[in-house]
């Protein structure tokens, strides 16, 4: 049996990828195949989230083996087959390729095609350009393509209040604070 799968991201409106991969193949499977599909590197940590149709996560199928004192059970996409999670048509699955900022891919089970089998995962549709795999290089992407912003001087404006009163930021202004050297926790 053949899963159809497609995937967009949020980042890129006119990005979206469809994988086909043999329904016995596992989470790594597809780890991979997404990764090559966008050109990623597979440095990083990445999970799947297995979601409900509000896309709301879950069970979570991880990279590596996180925590094993959990009172959840802990799946790893190496030792996890899609078939133990995916059944129907529709399904929805996050791919979370940026760890520390949940950046993710949106995946769907588009087709299910019960008589054919395929040995390895294939990219059968792509359309533009993936995001960054990593939001450093998207800041530097920014510097060469987007001019430094121009700094301002505080006015009255600073706080958005036109009645923002720059004197209001004196040593008076913090009566209850020493500013003497002496009382420097620092020093």
């Amino acid at each position: 049996m053949l899963y159809k799968f497609i995937f967009i991201s949020d980042e890129v409106d006119n990005f979206m990828r469809e994988i086909t991969i043999d329904s016995a193949a596992t989470f790594l499977d597809l780890h991979k195949a997404i990764l090559e599909s966008v050109s990623y590197t597979e440095e990083g940590m990445a999970s799947f989230f297995i979601c409900n149709d509000y896309w709301e996560k879950e069970q979570e199928i991880t990279l590596i083996e996180m925590d094993t004192s959990s009172e959840y059970d802990n799946y790893v996409m190496e030792q996890t087959g899609l078939e133990e999670f995916i059944s129907e048509e529709k399904q929805k699955i996050l791919y979370v390729f940026d760890y520390f900022t949940d950046r993710a891919f949106f995946i769907e089970l588009k087709e299910i095609i019960p008589t054919k089998r395929q040995e390895k995962a294939l990219c059968t549709k792509k359309m533009g350009e993936a995001p960054s795999q990593f939001v450093a290089d998207i800041f530097e992407e920014d510097k060469v393509t987007k001019p430094a912003k121009v700094v301002t001087p505080l006015d009255e404006n600073f706080y958005g209040d036109e009645d923002f009163d720059m004197d209001e930021l004196d040593e008076e202004s913090f009566s209850d604070v020493d500013f003497s050297e002496e009382s420097d926790p620092l020093k």
